[in-house]
């Protein structure tokens, strides 16, 4: 238990490292800002295939493939792959890595699933029982309206507070030796539930959780936002963004101008028409793998707080009156 630090903070002693990081994502992230950071875009929605689902798939297949190019590692060094999306089952990640001759295990965090996986991957290589895995997450703005909300044939209208699923896929390859920033410690966040019942406003369901965590680490750590450069949420979008400052400030935590959000940085949220901006697996897990790593190795970020968050709802139990629970978990990483 020496490991476990306040409430749920775990440190990590050998500190695994992210060895590389890939992205590839749909053409309406590649009209975004971070387009230069991303390692292919694929202008085809259906990226070749017959379905959008299968395109899904297709995209995080291919993501995996051009990590292991860029690490230069074989599929035969990697022990573990952790990875997931938003379908039913896991469809898109099970798919993907079907062919792939390397042990699976399939996670479900919604759009928390790119640092659920990290936080799992870093405890299993830090407590010796895999030397490499890797971290991967997908999402497809076709096929999540399609499962969540409306297929797009109904040219349904979108709130003032809607978020626009990111078509895209990252991987990490987390190790126990090389070059790279390290995860130096992980906290597993909890499921928060304050009574959100809109589907299309997901910024309010997840910032409490996000809150919580962030708050939770602090605490567990006794670092400040001053010791981080950023603290990175998963896609709370501008409005969810907003709250969760509000909620900061109200658990005596000012969080200065520290706060950042995938869902923000890549979309231009003026001329996109992505409303609030964007969310999905895909969002934080393509954002993260690529654009952050990037200013890692330039040396502009030493230390992020890497905060994705994932609301725990399915149309089922929304038709049904049922509220939206949400999760955030947190990985420190440290150049």
């Amino acid at each position: 238990m020496a490991k476990l630090l306040g409430n749920q903070t775990v440190l990590l002693d050998k500190q695994p490292i992210i060895l590389s990081g890939a992205a590839i994502v749909g053409k309406k992230e590649g009209d975004g800002p971070l387009a230069k950071y991303f390692d292919d875009i694929v202008d085809d929605e259906y990226a070749g295939e017959k379905t959008f689902e299968a395109a899904e798939s297709r995209i995080l297949r291919d993501a995996f493939i051009k990590l292991l190019e860029k690490s230069g590692k074989a599929s035969t060094d990697i022990n573990l792959i952790l990875s997931g999306d938003l379908l039913n089952q896991c469809t898109a990640a099970s798919y993907a890595f079907r062919d792939v001759d390397i042990p699976y295990l399939g996670l479900y965090g919604a759009c928390s699933t790119m640092s659920e996986s990290m936080t799992i991957a870093s405890m299993l290589i830090d407590g010796g029982s895999i030397d490499y895995a890797v971290c991967a997450a997908s999402s497809h703005f076709c096929s999540a309206e399609r499962q969540y909300r409306f297929p797009l044939e109904y040219g349904s209208q979108r709130t003032p507070t809607a978020q626009w699923t990111v078509t895209g896929a990252g991987a990490v390859l987390l190790g126990k030796k090389g070059q790279g920033p390290r995860i130096t410690s992980v906290t597993p966040g909890k499921i928060i539930d304050e009574g959100i019942k809109d589907s299309n406003n997901m910024g309010a369901a997840m910032s409490p959780a996000a809150c919580d965590t962030i708050l939770n680490h602090l605490n567990d750590t006794g670092r400040t936002v001053d010791d981080m450069d950023i603290i990175l949420t998963g896609d709370l979008g501008s409005f969810g963004t907003t709250m969760l400052r509000e909620l900061l400030i109200k658990n005596g935590i000012d969080p200065k101008n520290k706060l950042s959000d995938c869902g923000t940085l890549i979309f231009n949220l003026e001329k996109q028409g992505v409303v609030c901006g964007g969310s999905g697996c895909g969002c934080s897990a393509s954002v993260f793998s690529t654009y952050i790593l990037d200013q890692f190795s330039k040396g502009i970020l030493n230390r992020v707080l890497f905060v994705a968050t994932g609301a725990l709802l399915s149309p089922t139990r929304i038709q049904q009156g049922e509220t939206i629970p949400s999760i955030a978990h947190a990985v420190l990483v440290e150049a």
